[in-house]
């Protein structure tokens, strides 16, 4: 049996966490874009269900929710600060080799100055603490407020 609780806690510094994050990147449309990548990657359903919702909030475009998934076959629909995002994304929440390719983080370092960087990559630390968080006790969908 898998424990629904969450100590009271570790879910304010993770949410504190992930909120400095997302106010440091300064691109609320762009920050569910990059949570909604990873939790993919993780298969987080609860956390895909609140940030697709909150996406959908900050205009984030169906088309790119629809092609999200597929965003380096996606052409145009991703610009390429999303696409240097994304990448690094991708790079920090699969730890290929055990590391981020340098030329990933080239990539997204020639579309942010260093500190929206280093938000960046705090934000996709916290939604992988957060997707672990939920993926490993089972969190269904829902129960949450966006």
């Amino acid at each position: 049996m898998r424990t629904r609780a969450l100590d009271p806690a570790v879910a304010r510094a993770l949410s504190a966490l992930s909120a400095a994050a997302k106010e440091g990147l300064g691109d609320p449309a762009l920050a569910e874009l990059v949570v909604i990548r990873a939790s993919q990657l993780n298969r987080c359903a609860f956390c895909l269900d609140m940030h697709l919702a909150l996406a959908r909030r900050y205009g984030v475009s169906e088309r790119q929710l629809d092609l999200l998934a597929a965003w380096e076959e996606a052409g145009d629909v991703f610009d390429e600060r999303e696409r240097a995002a994304l990448a690094l994304t991708e790079a920090v929440t699969v730890l290929t080799g055990g590391f981020v390719p340098d030329e990933v983080y080239a990539r997204a370092a020639g579309h942010f100055d260093e500190a929206r960087l280093a938000h960046l990559v705090g934000l996709i630390v916290a939604i992988n603490n957060w997707n672990r968080m939920m993926v490993a006790r089972r969190i269904p969908p829902g129960g949450h407020t966006p």
